[in-house]
């Protein structure tokens, strides 16, 4: 008796479509600092999956994607990119450049008078 079902090792899943958006901002990370990085994939939920890069000379840099599938791909493309976790190690090396605290303050950072007090203090 045959069957004409397949086993589900010949089933391959789709293909996921590289962001050609992402692939060339790592490509230019990876040629600015230092030719290799570890990743760390972070889920942040509905808006998608931080893909946090630590430079050889360890700058961070990152960039989202919409899931982790994409995420996955993106950093299996490129072989000088390993998937890492936070780890000691990893924290030990990041350096961020200058102003990325500034940065990353927001809105906060172009305070002059400092921070308000709390409604909760006088």
């Amino acid at each position: 008796m045959t069957t004409d079902a397949q086993s589900t090792d010949d089933v391959k899943a789709p293909a996921v479509k590289l962001p050609s958006g992402v692939v060339k901002s790592l490509t230019k990370f990876l040629s600015d600092h230092g030719e290799s990085a570890s990743a760390v994939l972070q889920p942040v939920g509905r808006m998608g999956v931080r893909i946090t890069l630590v430079g050889a000379d360890g700058v961070l840099g990152d960039e989202m994607v919409k899931d982790l599938d994409t995420a996955r791909a993106v950093v299996d493309h490129f072989s000088a990119i390993t998937v890492s976790e936070w780890t000691r190690e990893l924290t030990s090396v990041v350096t961020p450049r200058a102003g990325h605290v500034k940065k990353m303050a927001g809105w906060v950072a172009q305070q002059t008078r400092g921070f308000p007090k709390p409604r909760n203090q006088s």
